[in-house]
């Protein structure tokens, strides 16, 4: 029987493929380049890419959970970018497999001091903060990566640079 930890587990797994191929596409020489001076640099946003699985489901197992500071570093190098994912991931993986579905129905809290910003399940915490807010981000580096050149690789169809169904398409013209 699937639980809802399942659930999670293999859209995790799923959508990190795709997000392998995005932050493997961050060239080395625009990591500081940004779009705009409020923005975050090319690189800040990719780690905070890589970063979001493990950070947010480490989150979920705290409550209250005061209200972050967001101090997203300088990248000094986009090869730290998967292997960073990679990490996080491990650490999702870690959180959700000693969860079970009980857990998702605990009520999550951030706060700032005493007054209470957002509650939910953790369930709908998880989907939302991990998973839903690094699909945003993901498609914020994407255009990043448009703007500075870079193939755009593709993530549930084709792009511009990437048709995954070129071959099949071809294959069944034939």
């Amino acid at each position: 029987m699937r639980t809802r930890i399942d659930e999670l587990l293999q859209e995790l797994e799923q959508e990190a493929d795709a997000t392998r191929r995005v932050l493997a596409r961050v060239p080395e020489g625009h990591l500081d380049w940004r779009p705009h001076e409020r923005s975050f640099s090319l690189g800040q946003l990719a780690m905070h890419v890589a970063v979001i699985p493990g950070a947010i489901a480490k989150m979920s197992r705290h409550s209250p959970f005061p209200v972050p500071k967001f101090n997203q570093e300088r990248v000094t190098s986009a090869a730290d970018l998967v292997p960073t994912l990679e990490r996080s991931l491990a650490s999702a993986r870690e959180v959700l497999a000693g969860m079970d579905d009980a857990s998702l129905g605990e009520t999550w809290r951030l706060v700032d001091g005493t007054r209470e910003v957002v509650s939910f399940p953790v369930g709908a915490m998880l989907r939302t903060l991990m998973l839903n807010h690094w699909y945003h981000h993901r498609g914020q580096l994407l255009v990043y990566l448009r703007q500075v050149g870079q193939p755009v690789p593709s993530v549930y169809g084709p792009t511009a640079d990437e048709n995954p169904f070129a071959e099949a398409l071809t294959g069944a013209s034939a």
